[in-house]
């Protein structure tokens, strides 16, 4: 159910892998997407188990609308049934843990333990091309944060070796992120969305980065749009312990 989990200074870390959940195929089972066409029951009681698995209550996990863009906003409480479209979030709340949904883009996760100030980035080619990572640091900062002292953590997402689209494409992210070039393993075109998404936060002053290892399109242990089209959504999620 967890694939990954970490506590850095009071920081929570994680993010879940496919499996421990209800949703029947092709869902199955820990889908925690609910504009994917899955139940939302199903939903609901995947995104409860997963927040009981982490020690936090379902009621105090924020689910951003994910559009693809570079939005962010600031909270204090869950949005529930009316929230805004928005591909990053923060708080200065401690205990609000926030979510991110994926199937191949990356989830980006930030602490600023200090400050007690967390966020949490949707970072797909489009967001990379729109600068959601380096927005959400800003909105941080806003907050009381320091780029130093933030500590960054990229959940599962497709690899650069993985990721195939057209040569017009690469060169399009790669004109505003040059580190997101690459080349697939078989020779083709492809992005890198992890070490775009790297070299925004070192942009951004943040030194404390580490990335996830695990590509979602390899990995049968996680939902992969690309590789299933019809599919669920992962959850990676940060928060820093209340008081």
């Amino acid at each position: 159910m967890i694939s990954a989990q970490e506590n850095v200074s009071g920081a929570h870390f994680a993010s879940t892998d496919r499996w421990g959940g209800v949703s029947a195929a092709p869902f199955e089972e820990l889908n925690l997407g609910g504009a994917v066409g899955d139940a939302p029951e199903a939903v609901r009681a995947n995104r409860e188990r997963a927040a009981r698995a982490l020690g936090l209550s379902p009621d105090e996990v924020v689910w951003m609308r994910q559009v693809h863009g570079c939005d962010v906003a600031v909270v204090d409480a869950p949005f529930g049934a009316d929230a805004p479209e928005a591909d990053g979030v923060v708080t200065a709340r401690r205990g609000l843990a926030l979510a991110v949904l994926t199937a191949d883009c990356t989830p980006v996760l930030l602490a600023d333990p200090v400050a007690g100030v967390v966020g949490a980035a949707h970072a797909g080619r489009p967001g990379v091309l729109s600068g959601v990572t380096g927005a959400t640091v800003e909105a941080m900062v806003g907050l009381g944060a320091e780029p130093h002292r933030i500590v960054a953590r990229t959940g599962p997402a497709v690899c650069g070796g993985c990721y195939e689209v057209p040569a017009w494409m690469r060169d399009e992210v790669a004109a505003a992120v040059p580190e997101a070039y690459a080349t697939t393993r078989w020779g083709t075109p492809a992005v890198d969305m992890a070490a775009g998404v790297r070299a925004q936060l070192a942009r951004a002053g943040v030194t404390q980065r580490e990335l996830s290892s695990v590509c979602t399109l390899e990995s049968g242990d996680h939902f992969s749009y690309r590789r299933d089209k019809t599919t669920g959504r992962l959850a990676s999620y940060v928060w820093i312990e209340a008081n």
